[in-house]
């Protein structure tokens, strides 16, 4: 029988892992170790700018242990989405700190980099084969142009391509979660379901456990199903915990999408077996091949201001407040500034700025922080909109005959400079005629 044993050390390369667990995992001689390297999670701007939302020192020492651990397992590394972006800087970036690890480490590679990286221009002129999804912005091909970084999801066939150059190490661009998983078991005949549906439950590591900040996790995969066990001593999957997982990051439950098909784990069952969870009956059904696009372009500039509000009869009419706070704001910056390009939103911290409409709970806080964003396309009218903001955010009364209140800004100046903000512009899918045709792959001896 065909298995294969993935050793997953945390759900992203950055977070960490318990010590103890990553050398357990090792002890049982691992096929592959595959470890995220991010995603869409902390929005726009990382892709947008090309850049990781991870310290650098921080990665270099985790992925320097990682590069050991996989010397010393025999086994080759792979990461997807390097760089938390995926896009061709962060995979150089990452490449970079390779170099590093194996100069101090005294070691040669053979590192493979999987780039993701598309064309403007030449997406635009495929633009009639490119696809929306639910809920994608409404872009156009000349939209494109505007993107400072787009990136194509790759699948699993994408990453089985770096791993038979023989590489050691394979860096990917922009890669689904589950891919880098799926990409042995399935290259090797264990069952297309199970691997699919293991790489989604551990993709993010020990969360699909208890104690889930421990990290490591072992998958087994073979031709019937697979098993999931943390490497942690005082970790243990359960049947919830591991079929749980598959209500994180997805809209549905029971069907997942990925390049070349989507899995159904309608039919699937979980069997707890001590620390472990065996599962069967996941299925993978075909579907015409297609990659999922990202690309983000910035939106304008930001400043954001911060008040806090704690009186009482304030704090208990806040919307009213708001509403007023903002007409009053938005007449006064066109009466001294004129028709300028501005966004002006008011988040409340503490009440329902996390959620808005959708908020269910119903206590009334002690106190709210008014959170003032401006974007604009010009910096400078962001500051100017800004300062016109400040006056009302510290002295703006509910009533017009009332005394003249004060609330607390907790830093002077109030104004932060976000610099550019960036946005969303693809949640489209590209349809290929081959599985590489909008990847690039570069192979290095190091």
């Amino acid at each position: 029988m065909s298995y294969v044993r993935v050793l997953v050390p945390a759900g992203a390369l950055g977070l960490g892992w318990d010590a103890d667990a990553l050398e357990a995992g090792l002890a049982r001689r691992p096929d592959i170790i595959a470890i995220d390297g991010g995603s869409t999670d902390s929005g726009p701007a990382y892709l947008g700018r090309g850049v990781s939302k991870y310290s650098r020192a921080q990665t270099k020492a985790e992925w320097g242990t990682l590069i050991d651990a996989a010397h010393r397992a025999g086994c080759p590394l792979v990461i997807g989405t390097a760089g938390t972006c995926g896009a061709g800087s962060a995979v150089d970036w990452l490449y970079e700190i390779t170099q590093e690890c194996l100069s101090e480490a005294g070691r040669n590679a053979r590192v493979a980099l999987l780039y993701s990286d598309q064309d403007p221009q030449h997406l635009a002129e495929m633009w009639e084969v490119v696809t929306p999804l639910p809920g994608a912005p409404d872009t156009r091909a000349a939209d494109l142009s505007d993107c400072t970084n787009i990136v194509a999801l790759a699948g699993v066939e994408q990453v089985q391509e770096a791993l038979a150059t023989g590489a050691d190490i394979v860096i990917c661009g922009r890669t689904t979660d589950t891919a880098i998983i799926a990409a042995l078991p399935l290259a090797v005949g264990c069952h297309p379901g199970a691997a699919w549906h293991g790489a989604k439950v551990g993709e993010c590591g020990a969360l699909c456990c208890t104690h889930p900040d421990t990290g490591v996790i072992e998958l087994t995969f073979d031709e019937t199903g697979f098993t999931v066990m943390p490497m942690a001593e005082a970790s243990v999957a359960t049947e919830r915990t591991v079929a749980a997982h598959l209500l994180y990051e997805n809209s549905d439950p029971i069907v997942l999408h990925e390049p070349g098909g989507y899995l159904d784990v309608t039919a699937a069952t979980y069997t707890a077996d001590g620390k472990a969870v065996r599962v069967e009956g996941s299925e993978w059904i075909t579907a015409p091949y297609t990659v999922k696009l990202e690309g983000a372009r910035v939106a304008g500039q930001g400043v954001m201001s911060l008040v806090l509000v704690r009186d009482p009869r304030y704090v208990a009419q806040i919307d009213e407040w708001c509403v007023s706070l903002e007409a009053r704001a938005r007449a006064k910056i066109t009466e001294r500034m004129g028709d300028v390009s501005y966004d002006l939103e008011l988040r409340r911290i503490g009440l329902d700025a996390t959620l808005g409409a959708l908020e269910p709970g119903t206590a009334t806080p002690n106190e709210i922080g008014v959170m003032a964003q401006v974007i604009a396309p010009d910096a400078a009218v962001a500051r100017e909109v800004a300062k016109a903001v400040n006056p009302l955010l510290l002295h703006h009364p509910l009533t017009a005959e009332e005394p003249m209140p004060t609330f607390a800004f907790p830093f002077s100046p109030p104004e932060i400079d976000l610099g550019p903000q960036y946005e969303f512009v693809l949640h489209h899918v590209l349809p290929l005629d081959d599985s590489m045709d909008a990847f690039r792959l570069e192979v290095m001896d190091v």
